[in-house]
C-alpha cells in the first residue's frame, strides 16, 4: 500500500486552511450557512467535464483548478481525510466565458508532508439553486517527517498524429505514473500539440489501425484562442489523464508545439496550413490558453511569466526555464559574440536564474529545460537548440556557458537537470575533462519522453560542454514516428531520501518498469 494511502493519525491533523482566491473580483470566504439547495433538473445544473486537478504544491500551499461548462461560481471543500467528516467550505472564484469557464483556488497554510482531500462543486450564477456534482481530489504536500520527496516528470503529449485511441487504452502511460503515489509531476514542455491535427484512422506499421478520438479545434492547427483552448480540453478528455491530475499536483513548463513547430519571436510562418502567419500573435494566444489550463498560480507582479522557481523543503528546490519566449530566430548557430541573435534564454531570464541559484539553500537543485544542453536539434539548416555541432560555445551556447561558469565559479553543488523534448529516453553525464568548454562543474542531464506521442532519436551530441551517454532508448535505426501502441513511451521518476539526500533517478517505460537507474550522493562543502 502506498504511504497515499497510510492509516492517518487523526490526532495530528490540523483543520486545513486556505488563501485568497486568484482571478478578477474573487474573494475566497467560508459559505455562510449551508450549500444551496440544489435543483432537480439536471439541464440546469452546471458540469464539469474536465475533472480537476492541482498544481504548483509547496509543503504548505496548493492551487485547486477546474472547469464548469457554463457561467458558475467555483465552491471547495478541503478536509484532512477522504470522508470529508471535517470539511472546510471555501468560496471561490466565477468561471466565466472570459476564461474559457475555466477556475482556480489557491491554497496556503497546509500542513508539510500529509494528504489534503478536495471536492469542487460549480454554483451556476443564472440561477443560485443549480449546483454541480462534486468532483474529488487529493494532493500530497512535500516536506515533513524524514523530508523523503518523490515525483515523476516528462513532456510531449498527444503528437505526431497520435490521439486518444480508446480501444488501446487511451494515455495509459498517465495512469503508470499516477500508480507510483508521486508527490507531483513536472510536464517538460508540449503540453499539447496545437501545430498537429489528428486524422481518424492511421494505419499502424504491423497492419493494424490507430483510431484518434477526435474533436472539432484537433481537425486543423490552433489558430484562434478557442482553438488553442480546445488542444487542452482534447487531452482531458482521456480518463487516464483526468484520474492522474485528480490525484497529482502538477508544475507545468512549455515549449514550441503550445504554439507551433520550433517558433521563436517575430517569425513569420510560410505554411499553407495557416491563414494567421504571425507567430507572435499566435504565440499571444497560446499562452492565454496555457495559463487558462495549467493549474498553477501566476507570478506575482508578472502573470505572463512562465519561468519561476519553487522550493519543495529542505532538499529540492525547482527551477523552470523558458527557451522560447526570449530567443532570437533560429539561425546557423554559429556566432563567436553574443548577441540579440544569440539569445535562448535572454538576460532578465539568465539574471534571475542566477540570483535564485545563489540564494538556494536546498540540497539538491533541479532545472527543469524544455530542451536538452547537448543534443543537437536541428531545424531544417538551422539549429533549434543550444548545440551547434562542435567547437566551443558559439551561438545560442554562450547563454549555456555563462550559467554553467557562474555555477562554477560561485561552487553551487547538486545541480542536476531534467528535460524532455527529444522523444525518447537518455542519461548524460556532462564532464569538463572531456569538453571543449571546461569552466564547469560536472552535471547529469535527464531526458524522458514522450509522454504519448511519436517515437525518434537519437539525436547526435555536440561536444561543446563534454556529454557522455550513460544510458539511451530510442527506436531501432531507420524508424521513425512510432505510435504509443509500439512501448517506447517514457518517463522518469526522482526520489530523494530525506535521512541522506541521496537522490535516486529512474528512467520508466509505458508500464512503468525501470530502465535504468542511478543514486546520486550530494556533494557537502
Amino acid at each position: 500500500m502506498s504511504r497515499r494511502n497510510d492509516c492517518i493519525d487523526r490526532s495530528r491533523r490540523r483543520l486545513l486552511g486556505a488563501g485568497a482566491a486568484l482571478g478578477a473580483g474573487a474573494v475566497v470566504l467560508p459559505w455562510a450557512g449551508r450549500a444551496p439547495a440544489v435543483v432537480t433538473s439536471e439541464r440546469s445544473r452546471p458540469q464539469i467535464p474536465h475533472g480537476v486537478a492541482s498544481g504548483d504544491v509547496t509543503p504548505h500551499s496548493a492551487m485547486i483548478w477546474s472547469r464548469s461548462d457554463r457561467p458558475a461560481r467555483m465552491l471547495v471543500e478541503t478536509a484532512p481525510t477522504e470522508s470529508f467528516r471535517l470539511a472546510r467550505p471555501l468560496r471561490g472564484p466565477e468561471a466565466l466565458a472570459a476564461d474559457d469557464y475555466t477556475a482556480r483556488l489557491y491554497l496556503r497554510d497546509l500542513p508539510a508532508g500529509e494528504d489534503v482531500f478536495y471536492r469542487v462543486r460549480f454554483q451556476s450564477l443564472e440561477d443560485p439553486r443549480a449546483v454541480s456534482e462534486p468532483v474529488v481530489g487529493r494532493l500530497r504536500t512535500p516536506g515533513g517527517g524524514r523530508g523523503d520527496v518523490r515525483f515523476v516528470w516528462g513532456g510531449d503529449t498527444a503528437g505526431q498524429g497520435w490521439g486518444i485511441d480508446e480501444s488501446l487504452g487511451g494515455m495509459r502511460i498517465y495512469e503508470a505514473m499516477r500508480s507510483l503515489a508521486p508527490d507531483f509531476f513536472i510536464h517538460s514542455g508540449d503540453t499539447v500539440y496545437a501545430d498537429g491535427p489528428l486524422e481518424r484512422e492511421v494505419a499502424l506499421p504491423d497492419g493494424g489501425t490507430w483510431r484518434n478520438l477526435v474533436t472539432e479545434e484537433k481537425s486543423k492547427v490552433a489558430e484562434t484562442l478557442d482553438e488553442f483552448r480546445g488542444q487542452y480540453r482534447y487531452n482531458l478528455l482521456d480518463r487516464n489523464v483526468r484520474a492522474f491530475n485528480a490525484e497529482v499536483p502538477q508544475l507545468w513548463q512549455w515549449d514550441d508545439h503550445e504554439t507551433v513547430n520550433n517558433w521563436y519571436p517575430g517569425e513569420v510562418l510560410e505554411d499553407e496550413r495557416y491563414r494567421v502567419s504571425s507567430v507572435d500573435l499566435l504565440a499571444a494566444r497560446a499562452r492565454r490558453a496555457f495559463l487558462e489550463y495549467a493549474p498553477l498560480r501566476p507570478v506575482a507582479g508578472d502573470p505572463q511569466r512562465i519561468y519561476r522557481h519553487q522550493a519543495m523543503g529542505p532538499h529540492l528546490e525547482l527551477f523552470f526555464l523558458d527557451k522560447r519566449s526570449y530567443r532570437g530566430p533560429n539561425t546557423r548557430n554559429r556566432q563567436a559574440a553574443p548577441g540579440p541573435d544569440t539569445a535562448l534564454l535572454g538576460g532578465e531570464q539568465i539574471a534571475w536564474l542566477k540570483r535564485a541559484l545563489l540564494a538556494s539553500r536546498s540540497t539538491w537543485k533541479v532545472i527543469a529545460s524544455d530542451m536538452p544542453v547537448g543534443l543537437i536539434v536541428s531545424d531544417g539548416e538551422a539549429f533549434e537548440n543550444g548545440a551547434n555541432g562542435d567547437g566551443p560555445p558559439l551561438g545560442r551556447e554562450h547563454d549555456i556557458a555563462e550559467l554553467l561558469r557562474f555555477i562554477h565559479h560561485n561552487d553551487i553543488r547538486n545541480v542536476v537537470w531534467l528535460t524532455a523534448d527529444v522523444h525518447y529516453a537518455a542519461a548524460h553525464y556532462y564532464d569538463p575533462a572531456k569538453a571543449r568548454f571546461a569552466d564547469f562543474r560536472p552535471f547529469w542531464e535527464f531526458v524522458t519522453g514522450p509522454l504519448h506521442a511519436g517515437t525518434f532519436g537519437p539525436n547526435a551530441l555536440d561536444p561543446t560542454f563534454g556529454p557522455q551517454v550513460m544510458y539511451q532508448k530510442a527506436p531501432p535505426e531507420g524508424q521513425r514516428n512510432l505510435p504509443p501502441s509500439a512501448g517506447l513511451q517514457f518517463f522518469g521518476d526522482v526520489r530523494i531520501d530525506g535521512a541522506s539526500g541521496v537522490m535516486k533517478v529512474a528512467l520508466r517505460d509505458i508500464d512503468g518498469q525501470s530502465l535504468f537507474s542511478v543514486d546520486l550522493e550530494p556533494e557537502t562543502a
